[in-house]
């Protein structure tokens, strides 16, 4: 595992989020419930941004174009959504279900570490 320093642990309040650059990749980091989350900023259906996704009371985030629900400690698929009406079918046929790539995170020296494979 290759852990990177990617914030300072103030910057990230409780229930805020933040989009960090990682080798490449834009990570959604998320404070929710005193917990450091990290995502991958692009839903896996059509590659949008995750960042103004709504998170839930029981730990996932929604997308905020196509509404599917992804566990945040996990990346599991807790609802696959074929949104919007109408052409949600052929969005649904074209994009396989697929788990929301998740990151570990640890706090040290007061920062946030993701760790990357």
């Amino acid at each position: 595992m290759n852990w990177i320093k990617v914030l300072p642990q103030d910057e990230l309040p409780l229930n805020e989020r933040k989009v960090v650059k990682v080798e490449q990749r834009a990570i959604l980091l998320l404070n929710h419930n005193n917990q450091i989350y990290a995502v991958e900023n692009s839903c896996p259906h059509l590659r949008l941004p995750m960042r103004k996704g709504k998170v839930t009371d029981d730990g996932a985030i929604i997308c905020p174009f196509h509404r599917s629900a992804f566990d945040l400690a996990t990346g599991n698929v807790k609802e696959w959504s074929i949104f919007p009406p109408g052409i949600g079918k052929v969005l649904g046929a074209v994009s396989k279900e697929k788990a929301l790539p998740v990151f570990p995170t640890r706090l040290e020296e007061g920062s946030i570490w993701v760790g990357l494979q």
